[in-house]
């Protein structure tokens, strides 16, 4: 049984501003589900909505087989931990995390007990005696999790936990909360703007839009088949290429014809883009899907496309190649060894088994 089930929600907010529009998303029993996409896409608004802390314009939100709408949050059964941490700066860590089941009335051999076991699970013991002033912004977003652990719901919700830490502590923390979710095997919704922590965290991922779910997928499904441009370009660092041009069948073969080069469809897409011979055509290529002529050991003469090297950026283990070929700027994803010279000329290979081919218009994916 699904434990969070959302059935066609809109939220419209005053002034007829739509928050949301007809999102139906169903997150299974321990299920870890990530809801990713731009400022303004609706993301936490979704998160909101299962919470409470909105009440939808329209559709039903269920959790653990019940409809909640209407239903206060603190009758939900769910735990939420926000981006700000929200700790009682003049109580201890032990205290912060022991709060919400005073509320609840519970007894003190059972708040002691649950505390400490989250703060073993946490790895923060030696921290119960702390404030929060005494402690980093890592250990504080432990304790704020913690504080959602005792609680021991049916599910947790995450609005961007991550934000305020630097780089490297957040990918400390995610790594942290995945441990986290495999330990507890609870039910998790965690939303992010980040697409390396959907990629990294969620058993699937939720990509949105203009209050709109493009895709619900496992994170290989949503980076290798993606359903249009816009989860193509979002998904992936760095992102994905995109080039126009035509379709040209040549001697029996089809082309992707950019103008100033062409590039020969395998057999395997070229039954499904025979449609749009003639027509317009939007080309994607991801970064590691090109490379330096240079560096490959066997290359079709048909997969080839001249460019010039514009910018080099050394990544440690790779490089960034920007170039401009034909009338587009691309970026190629090598390894560390290839580092040509600015305003080179190289030719670039191109994996025609990775790409990608939309509908100009539409912008969906065709193959």
């Amino acid at each position: 049984m699904s434990q969070v089930t959302l059935r066609n929600v809109t939220k419209i907010y005053p002034g007829n501003v739509l928050a949301v529009k007809e999102a139906s998303l169903a997150v299974e029993n321990h299920e870890f589900v990530v809801v990713v996409g731009p400022s303004g896409c609706g993301k936490t608004t979704v998160l909101r909505m299962i919470a409470g802390l909105e009440e939808a314009t329209s559709g039903e939100v269920w959790i653990g087989g019940r409809m909640v709408n209407g239903v206060p949050p603190k009758d939900r059964d769910i735990a939420m931990v926000f981006h700000i941490y929200a700790l009682y700066p003049h109580m201890t860590v032990y205290d912060n995390m022991a709060f919400g089941l005073k509320l609840r009335s519970y007894q003190r051999k059972e708040i002691d007990a649950r505390v400490k076991e989250a703060a073993q699970i946490l790895g923060i013991e030696h921290l119960l005696a702390r404030k929060p002033k005494e402690l980093s912004g890592g250990e504080r977003q432990r304790v704020a999790v913690g504080r959602t652990i005792v609680r021991k719901p049916l599910v947790f919700l995450f609005d961007e936990p991550l934000s305020n830490l630097d780089a490297k502590l957040r990918v400390q923390m995610r790594t942290e909360i995945h441990k986290l979710h495999l330990r507890l095997k609870s039910t998790m919704v965690y939303v992010t703007h980040d697409q390396a922590e959907a990629m990294t965290m969620g058993d699937r991922i939720v990509v949105m839009k203009d209050g709109l779910i493009q895709q619900v997928a496992d994170p290989m499904t949503i980076y290798d088949h993606p359903v249009n441009k816009f989860v193509a370009s979002f998904i992936g660092n760095p992102p994905m290429n995109f080039l126009r041009g035509r379709m040209l069948r040549q001697s029996g073969k089809l082309y992707f014809d950019e103008g100033r080069f062409k590039i020969k469809v395998i057999d395997e897409m070229a039954a499904k883009l025979a449609a749009y011979t003639g027509k317009p055509m939007l080309f994607g290529i991801r970064p590691e899907d090109i490379y330096d002529k240079l560096f490959v050991s066997e290359s079709v003469p048909e997969n080839i496309a001249p460019a010039t090297v514009e910018v080099v950026e050394p990544m440690g283990s790779e490089v960034y190649l920007y170039l401009r070929a034909g009338s587009h700027t691309l970026i190629a994803r090598v390894g560390a060894h290839d580092r040509p010279e600015i305003n080179q000329d190289i030719d670039l290979v191109f994996d025609m088994s990775q790409v990608h081919f939309f509908d100009p218009d539409t912008e969906q994916a065709i193959v």
